[in-house]
């Protein structure tokens, strides 16, 4: 293996991250859960290993999953968004683990299936690779391409054929999330979309521009698939999506150059609403050289081409194309393939690889090298980086909200491309959900460590006012933190959300406290022996003060001793069967008798 190619961990190689004591409630609409949950409401700390093979159902054959569909014209191209799809994927992610999400769109018949296929391909032979699963030496020396027979279209790859019909419709995700180092002792988890071919004769302007919209919003690295060469026409498709980012960012701005209060908002991550757009542009014929072997040649002259394509222009609409897309992506870059070989592109191709051209498969190489480098090739930056929003990476559970917010944004409105408003509210009740779930994990995780079920200790109730206090501050400082985006009053409402969940958790967690109380229950053992201790001492009287020919104070004593030595025996027979309960109850004696005797102390030390 070469250094500059990534080490991937394969997700069957993992353990899940230990559980918690006390199952959460649901915070707002927070439908993703990594790990199963049996504490407190608190979220799992980083953790330092992979999930768990018992995570991954034996019978779960790695597949794309459907995770958004599109209707047709007869019922107006309709999104229906699969959240069970995605959650079951989303759950194969260790809680706190950072996502990168590439996403591949483009023209119908463009190869876009085809392309994740192999990416699929470069990502479990590395994974291979590192488990030492290759017995073969000669397999040692060999590319990672070269050791793929076959591209079969139905085992193991994104459904994808030769022809000229449209193949995938909606939008697809890879069952299986992929686990690459980042160089920083941290793990990304990397998910693979396929999207809807755009441009064929069923396709409106306006399905083009939202399946283009959701797929950019979703992804942390979206790779434009253009055939041949970037034309015009891409780079105003592009932009024509840019543009709303754009808007959106001018309405948060507005929105609270308008606040009552006259509150400064908190300063910006990044100006960039989308991260990395990649022009792959497909069949490309005009290389100076082709030399397998001068493949930097190749990319120098990718460089250049973009550098052109790019170029300021003197007409005006071209040259607000340009800066729109370079106002909305942090990077934009290009990549260049040749043609993979004419029997690809037969209706009868099964996927031999010996059929497709040699420098096709080099490009490959590289390309794969280039998109999921994750620690940073020649000293430079990590190419493939974590979905961002507002400049904070996301975990599996925080992108599911926000993947479900702009899904559901697109069910209401089908096919018609939302306004920027519409966007900003989706984007901001996302931030807000993730912001609520923030605050009450910080809440829950300083408590579960005072009170929470596994903890023994009995704590006095204005020991834990004052921890609730403490406990309830940081909550609110990690909510606010985060929803520094969208409209004030939706983020005093999402505020409110978490003060009464903190005070639920509060009240659950002063429960399982009383119920390490050591007085708790005593009056139960307390009244049978006062009744023993009086008549024991009237029994004592009796016998003292009456005569011994008095019948009616033999009786009374007889009374008196039936009374303490039955209450005796109960105490035995309970002690006989209850040794461990009432060895429990002679540790609260204790307790409640040090407990008083402190408390006693307190209040002389309080009074001198």
């Amino acid at each position: 293996m070469s250094d500059d190619e990534p080490v991937l961990i394969n997700h069957n190689d993992a353990q899940s991250p230990s559980p918690s004591p006390v199952p959460p409630e649901d915070v707002a609409e927070q439908s993703i859960q990594p790990a199963s949950s049996t504490t407190a409401p608190t979220e799992a700390s980083e953790p330092e290993e992979p999930l768990n093979d018992s995570l991954i159902e034996p019978n779960d054959i790695p597949s794309a999953r459907q995770i958004v569909s599109i209707g047709t014209a007869s019922d107006a191209y309709a999104f229906t968004f699969h959240q069970e799809e995605l959650n079951d994927i989303l759950s194969k992610i260790p809680a706190g683990w950072k996502v990168s999400v590439v996403s591949v769109v483009g023209a119908f018949r463009t190869g876009k299936s085809f392309l994740l296929s192999w990416f699929l391909r470069y990502l479990e032979t590395r994974c291979v690779n590192r488990r030492d699963k290759i017995t073969n030496s000669s397999d040692e020396d060999r590319k990672w391409y070269e050791r793929v027979q076959t591209l079969n279209q139905h085992e193991g790859s994104f459904d994808w054929r030769g022809g000229k019909e449209r193949n995938t419709t909606g939008m697809w995700m890879w069952s299986d999330p992929y686990f690459l180092p980042r160089g920083n002792n941290e793990t990304i988890a990397v998910l693979l979309v396929d999207t809807q071919g755009m441009f064929d004769h069923e396709t409106t302007v306006g399905l083009t521009a939202a399946i283009f919209g959701l797929s950019t919003l979703l992804s942390s690295y979206q790779i434009y698939n253009v055939d041949k060469r970037i034309q015009e026409d891409n780079l105003q498709q592009l932009a024509l999506f840019s543009e709303y980012g754009r808007m959106a960012l001018e309405a948060e701005a507005k929105t609270h150059e308008k606040e009552e209060d006259g509150g400064e908002s908190k300063e910006k991550k990044g100006k960039e609403p989308f991260q990395k757009i990649e022009f792959l542009v497909r069949d490309w014929q005009n290389f100076d050289t082709e030399d397998e072997s001068d493949v930097a040649s190749m990319e120098a002259e990718m460089a250049s081409y973009l550098d052109h394509v790019l170029a300021e222009r003197a007409a005006s609409d071209l040259k607000e194309t340009r800066e729109q897309i370079h106002s909305c992506f942090e990077e934009v870059s290009c990549f260049m393939m040749t043609h993979p070989g004419f029997a690809v592109i037969k209706n009868k191709y099964e996927g031999d690889v010996n059929k497709i051209e040699r420098l096709f498969l080099t490009l490959l190489d590289r390309y794969c090298q280039r998109v999921f480098d994750t620690t940073g090739q020649d000293g430079s930056s990590p190419r493939l980086q974590p979905k961002t929003v507002h400049g904070r990476e996301l975990s599996a559970v925080e992108l599911g909200t926000y993947i479900k917010s702009y899904a559901q944004m697109f069910e209401q409105i089908g096919a018609n491309f939302p306004k920027a408003e519409t966007m900003l509210e989706a984007t901001s009740k996302a931030n807000n959900t993730n912001a609520v779930t923030a605050g009450v994990d910080a809440y829950t995780e300083i408590m579960n460590d005072l009170a929470g079920p596994q903890v023994l200790d009995y704590h006095r109730p204005e020991e834990m006012e004052l921890k609730h206090k403490e406990a309830s501050a940081k909550a609110l400082a990690a909510f606010d933190d985060m929803a520094t985006f969208g409209n004030r009053k939706a983020i005093e409402e999402a505020r409110d959300k978490v003060l009464k969940k903190i005070q639920k958790d509060f009240e659950v967690f002063t429960s399982l406290n009383d119920g390490r109380n050591p007085l708790l229950g005593f009056e139960t053992y307390l009244l049978p022996m006062v009744v023993a201790i009086i008549s024991f001492v009237l029994r004592w009287f009796a016998d003292f003060t009456c005569s011994e020919w008095s019948q009616t104070c033999r009786a009374s004593s007889e009374l008196f001793s039936h009374i303490y030595m039955v209450i005796f025996f109960f105490f035995l027979i309970v002690a006989w069967t209850k040794t461990k309960q009432i060895s429990e109850v002679m540790d609260r004696v204790t307790a409640a008798i040090r407990m008083l005797s402190d408390s006693g102390g307190s209040t002389k030390a309080k009074q001198d």
